[in-house]
């Protein structure tokens, strides 16, 4: 423990009581916000350590919890991923980092991270990214009027005025669109799309019978399709398979695409049910009943949102005729499925503000920016 001014103690974390503590510290701090929605306790304690999630084998990780008069009021995460391009440049992160509003509490958190990183040889921090750059990313600085959507972050609103506070600048903007499934492509597009598969071009659903194969597959596609999006990390296996494991139970194969063209697996798209439209009221728990309660809503009483985390087309197809029309025959067969199954919206995220492939898929397909996340750097001198 470090002690610092202001009455604000700096604790590491270093058991599995005071991880249960870090997880808990953003469900008080949001407690009064009416958007906020609690992790479930049992997935964050497996996704936080090196037992439960493949990231720690190429990556170094520490949290801390700041404490004051007794209470937790802070927590941060720094990491070092070996496996990201940003790193030999001396690019750090930190990540999960929730506080009151309170200066002091903010600067001895980031003092705590940036000390870390420094001595680990980084010039530079960068995030928040909770844990990896294929995990969640970015703070909310826009779209605190609803709910987050699985997966992505829901922040104080007076968070962005704290990191900069502490020496913080806009790095990266990220956007999340949101799309009514009622909605179809615009009339010239979808003429297009269901005319007929063009020649060679096979869409078919995820095969749950091959479902370890389907899921290196989609892991080839997904690490050569984002390639060359700024700071990139390619998935390996391991995590892919980790993430399809833990989303085994909820995933629905009739809302899992692939493309395929002349036999090779060129695209893909996946639409998760909101598991944080079923897990609302849980307030973090799933016993005694919760897990009941989750199978229930989410396989008999059904969601109305889900989320696109994850699309993409191989890069020697992208600029192909046939490439170019795979993202919207993707939308259209997975949107159909969506429609049958009842779901009502579903979001695109995230989309890098400069990603402007992607961000004119979302702008044709008739899809709206509703939230802003942000990425702050400092360099640390």
């Amino acid at each position: 423990m470090t002690a610092l001014g202001g009455g604000v103690s700096i604790v590491p974390v270093s058991s599995k009581a005071e991880l249960d503590r870090f997880i808990r510290v953003p469900m008080r701090l949001s407690a009064g916000d009416p958007n906020y929605v609690a992790p479930l306790m049992i997935e964050r304690q497996e996704s936080l350590t090196a037992k439960g999630n493949p990231f720690f084998a190429h990556a170094d990780v520490q949290f801390w919890l700041a404490v004051k008069d007794g209470r937790d009021v802070g927590r941060i995460s720094a990491q070092i991923d070996r496996l990201n391009p940003q790193t030999k440049d001396g690019v750090g992160h930190f990540g999960m980092i929730a506080a009151e509003d309170d200066p002091t509490v903010f600067e001895a958190l980031f003092a705590a991270a940036e000390a870390w990183l420094r001595e680990r040889g980084c010039r530079a921090a960068l995030g928040p990214v909770n844990l990896s750059t294929n995990e969640e990313v970015g703070l909310l600085v826009e779209g605190h009027d609803t709910p987050p959507m699985f997966m992505m972050s829901h922040d104080a609103r007076y968070a962005p005025g704290r990191i900069e506070g502490a020496g913080y600048s806009r790095a990266k903007d990220i956007y999340a669109y949101v799309c009514s499934v009622a909605d179809d492509l615009p009339g010239p597009i979808l003429r297009r799309v269901r005319k007929g598969a063009a020649d060679g071009v096979t869409l078919r659903q995820l095969d749950m019978k091959r479902f370890d194969a389907e899921v290196r597959t989609l892991t080839g596609i997904l690490n050569d399709a984002w390639s060359g999006n700024w700071g990139f990390t390619p998935t390996t296996e391991e995590e892919t398979q980790a993430l399809a494991n833990t989303l085994k139970l909820v995933l629905d194969p009739r809302l899992t695409w692939f493309a395929e063209i002349d036999g090779e697996a060129a695209g893909f798209m996946v639409l998760l049910p909101n598991i944080n439209e079923a897990i609302r009221d849980l307030r973090g728990r799933l016993f005694p009943f919760g897990w009941a309660t989750l199978i229930w809503r989410l396989k008999v009483r059904g969601v109305k949102t889900g989320r696109v985390p994850l699309m993409g087309v191989k890069r020697r197809f992208a600029t192909t005729m046939r490439g170019q029309l795979l993202p919207f025959q993707l939308i259209d067969a997975v949107a159909r499925s969506a429609r049958k199954l009842g779901y009502e919206r579903y979001e695109l995220s995230w989309v890098l503000e400069d990603n402007t492939a992607m961000r004119r898929i979302c702008d044709v397909g008739g899809a709206k920016v509703y939230k802003t996340y942000r990425l702050y750097e400092k360099a640390l001198a």
